[in-house]
């Protein structure tokens, strides 16, 4: 799949765990865990939203587009 999920590379430098992340975004540890492995088919702007707030960054910073 062309889109990369970034989110452990964001976590590592907020130096946040899954679980920590899972009780600030308000998901379940294996809804994130599945964004987090890439293994999601999509994303809702909410979610997107709530972990752009929790680890102050952009979704550009979690997602990327590779050809």
């Amino acid at each position: 799949m062309p889109i990369i999920v970034n989110l452990d590379v964001m976590m590592a430098k907020r130096k946040m765990s899954l679980n920590e992340l899972s009780e600030k975004v308000d998901l379940t540890l294996s809804n994130l865990s599945i964004l987090k492995t890439g293994k999601a088919k999509a994303v809702r702007f909410s979610t997107l939203e709530a972990i752009c707030k929790v680890l102050d960054c952009q979704p550009g910073d979690i997602l990327e587009f590779v050809d």
